[in-house]
């Protein structure tokens, strides 16, 4: 599948012109490597896509058994789901994952893939399909299996695991309008962070789109999806389009707010105005009138993709990719 890192420290430092030292310096951070030189050897170190090998300093004198997992978010419930669905096909294997957060930053998780792939890890587990050229180049030269989870709207670098969002946006849309829903509000959150996010709102205005219709108007907060953001952005919609008959939220922790600012605006959700959300989560169903959304099958795509990555791969070179699906939850506000 991919080309194993053949690169040593002694090619970045004839290539930088510098000695190994200097090189092993400006790796560990040291603060006695002139700036110019640091960065000299940085970018020899990109261009390469050379990774440190730690594992060589320690103990360890056999294949290691860590699994790098990187994911987005630990706060939004939705990530705990994909890694206890990882914990349970790991759990008998002998292998641990050794797990990185990136608040949706890829800066961040090109920093964690470099800091993880130097532990020589049997395979690397990340969120979504888009990376910077760096994190792509070292997880191809890395030699390991790579799986990335949540999204399968684009070719991965080895196996891809999860849903096409594009197609939920446009089955959200299609579903709300055989409903009888017309007119169309939207609100949402960080798309520019969150791709999978901007993929639904993107599919959900072309189904609007393919039956003639368009959004009536729409807000985003420049932050990460809350609760409380949903609330308020909902009252910033309304104030602005009184007329609306529904309006679809970027995901259920958003949709949930929405429900509270209805709740305390006297606004009875589906009879009033019709609220959905996406991803299916347990407070929005336990809701007094259960959330309508759609439900990822977030557990199943942690287990499917860890048991994908302990197996030998059938073709070799070719991307896998594995569609876990997704369901219409008719709920109560839509």
């Amino acid at each position: 599948m991919n080309v194993k890192n053949s690169y040593t420290l002694a090619d970045v430092a004839m290539r930088a012109e510098v000695s190994e030292i200097t090189v092993s310096r400006v790796l560990r951070n040291k603060t006695s490597v002139a700036e110019k030189t640091r960065e000299r050897v940085l970018a020899v170190v990109r261009e390469m896509g050379y990774v440190p090998n730690r594992v060589a300093g320690t103990l360890a004198s056999s294949g290691s058994n860590l699994i790098g997992v990187v994911l987005p978010s630990l706060s939004n419930i939705v990530f705990p789901d994909v890694l206890r669905g990882i914990h349970a096909s790991l759990a008998s294997s002998g292998y641990q994952p050794v797990v990185g957060v990136t608040d949706y930053d890829i800066d961040v998780e090109e920093a964690l893939v470099a800091s993880l792939l130097s532990w020589q890890p049997a395979a690397m587990i990340l969120s979504g399909l888009h990376h910077t050229d760096y994190t792509v180049e070292m997880l191809k030269r890395s030699g390991v299996r790579i799986a990335e989870l949540m999204d399968i709207d684009s070719t991965p670098l080895d196996i891809a695991v999860g849903m096409s969002h594009r197609q939920a946006g446009v089955d959200t849309a299609l579903h709300l309008h055989r409903r009888g829903y017309r007119r169309f509000g939207y609100v949402g959150h960080d798309r520019s962070r969150d791709l999978r996010a901007a993929r639904r709102y993107e599919g959900f205005r072309q189904g609007l789109a393919d039956v003639g219709l368009s959004l009536v108007g729409e807000v985003a907060a420049n932050a990460p999806s809350s609760t409380m953001v949903g609330r308020e952005l909902l009252g910033q919609l309304l104030a602005k389009h009184r007329d609306l008959d529904a309006v679809v939220f970027s995901n259920d922790d958003m949709a949930v707010g929405g429900v509270f600012h209805c709740f305390a605006a006297g606004i009875r959700p589906r009879e009033d105005l019709a609220l959905f959300g996406f991803n299916g989560l347990d407070i929005g169903q336990a809701l007094p009138q259960p959330l309508s959304t759609i439900r990822s099958h977030r557990f199943l795509i942690g287990k499917t993709a860890a048991e994908m990555i302990l197996e030998a791969p059938e073709h070799p070179g070719t991307p896998t990719i594995r569609d876990t699906g997704y369901e219409i939850v008719e709920g109560a506000t839509a």
